[in-house]
């Protein structure tokens, strides 16, 4: 990778408090992780099956790798954008997968219909970590680490 690119994708002008958004982000996704590796068939492969997202086998430690590796990435700064977007897609995913047919009370696109009383307001309810966590890697893939991590003492100087 140039220079360039390089710096694009590891500089930051966040401030210092950036670390407090990795640091909570960072807990939730290697706990999640963690809880996966820990039990497969509640946590990974076998909830995957369950509300129907392909290949549950493949799927399942894929991103509990995701969760596990992004985490560790968020809370050293360390290719933070590149982990934050591979977060943010994950947190996509559980919304789509888990919380949208909560939200319409049915399967949606081959996934399981919903346990949870259907409706917004439960949606919103069952929702809130992933949407949370949705928005803090958003916020991260856009300003980047912040000024204590990895990315900020590797970066290129322009």
């Amino acid at each position: 990778m140039s220079p360039v690119n390089r710096r694009r994708w590891l500089a930051t002008t966040a401030p210092r408090a950036t670390l407090w958004i990795r640091i909570a982000a960072a807990a939730v996704f290697i706990t999640e992780g963690v809880l996966k590796v820990s039990d497969p068939a509640v946590f990974a492969a076998g909830r995957f099956a369950k509300i129907g997202i392909p290949m549950p086998g493949v799927s399942g430690p894929f991103v509990t790798g995701v969760e596990v590796l992004g985490g560790v990435l968020l809370l050293l700064g360390l290719a933070t954008r590149f982990a934050a977007i591979a977060l943010a897609i994950d947190m996509v995913v559980a919304l789509v997968s888990t919380k949208l047919p909560i939200l319409v009370g049915h399967g949606v696109l081959g996934f399981a219909a919903a346990t949870a009383r259907p409706g917004f307001w439960s949606m919103l309810h069952e929702a809130r970590t992933d949407i949370s966590m949705l928005f803090a890697t958003i916020f991260l893939s856009i300003v980047g680490a912040g000024a204590i991590s990895l990315d900020a003492r590797i970066a290129p100087k322009s």
